[in-house]
């Protein structure tokens, strides 16, 4: 654990130092006035406290009881005003489209955890051969144009309920860092049992070093919102190995491209904003080009034995 982790979570005191600092921070698709933010800010910081001080048994069902309340609570959340919007549905689905293309086949089983209102899944299920959505609600899943390949499961926040070696394609979005990081290895495990021999899961994820990403961006300096764990891509490429993957890479984009690399680079460039002074490190890991390569795109792969035995055969 680094300094970065342990940082005290620090609110801002100061009505005035509030305002302007949303105000600096707030992008061009935030409509949301500021008594708007606070509020959100406030109730999410509660509910998302009661997650984190929850057992392991107890948060089988509050992912799913707090993220109902979330919805119902603030019905301005960003997620729920996206749904109602078909051509902003369609930018982001296109967006992401384009970092999976390459991985898609009619032959293919796709399975997106945590899918939002399944915009994207809906997509996918035109070029795949079946897709399942996972998630903890079926609040944003809503739908009445469902594809016929398409299949939605309702999770605890870690279980994946598909046969294992069943499915071809992972893909989780803005997800990892919603799970308690007592449950983040589980899930990997239960994901990567769910995957088939040759199977990938691409993870999606902002990174901890220029976050907070949640909510509580505008008031802390550490994610106390719905953002239980902020991840590097040094510590989540450790639990992917831990969890079973024979081989993780970055999806780094190149010239509208995306590109498979080996994780050192940014391994690299992680260790040395750390040794930074904290408030340096943040500004150049907001600064391009560090923030684009840093936002984490993790490719993990199964390994298939028997393709690898067969390849050890060809050597002698």
């Amino acid at each position: 654990m680094d300094r970065f982790s342990t940082e005290k979570k620090t609110t801002l005191d100061s009505p005035l130092t509030t305002i302007v600092t949303m105000i600096k921070k707030l992008n061009k698709d935030e409509q949301r006035t500021v008594k708007q933010i606070r509020e959100h800010y406030e109730v999410e910081r509660k509910l998302a406290d009661k997650l984190r001080n929850a057992s392991r048994k107890e948060r089988r069902t509050l992912y799913s009881s707090l993220y109902e309340e979330l919805f119902r609570l603030v019905p301005d959340l960003p997620i729920l005003i996206r749904k109602k919007s078909p051509e902003l549905q369609q930018k982001i689905v296109q967006r992401q489209i384009q970092i999976l293309s390459s991985m898609l086949d009619e032959n293919k089983s796709f399975l997106e955890v945590g899918p939002g209102s399944c915009a994207l899944a809906f997509h996918v299920a035109n070029f795949v051969k079946e897709v399942y959505a996972v998630d903890v609600s079926k609040t944003i899943t809503e739908s009445s144009n469902i594809p016929r390949n398409f299949k939605l499961l309702l999770s605890d926040g870690c279980s994946i309920p598909v046969p294992k070696n069943s499915i071809d394609i992972v893909y989780s979005n803005q997800l990892m860092e919603h799970i308690h990081p007592d449950d983040a290895s589980n899930q990997l495990k239960n994901i990567f049992e769910a995957l088939a021999p040759g199977g990938e899961y691409l993870c999606l994820t902002p990174n901890r070093l220029n976050g907070p990403h949640d909510i509580s961006k505008y008031f802390d300096t550490v994610a106390t919102g719905f953002h239980l764990k902020e991840y590097t891509v040094t510590e989540l490429s450790m639990l992917f190995k831990n969890a079973g993957f024979s081989k993780v890479m970055m999806c780094i984009k190149v010239m509208n491209k995306y590109i498979r690399m080996p994780i050192f680079p940014v391994v690299l460039c992680e260790s040395i904003l750390k040794y930074l002074p904290i408030r340096l490190s943040h500004i150049l890991a907001n600064t391009y080009p560090l923030r684009p390569l840093l936002f984490i795109r993790l490719l993990g792969v199964k390994n298939d034995e028997k393709r690898a035995y067969r390849n050890r055969r060809k050597l002698y």
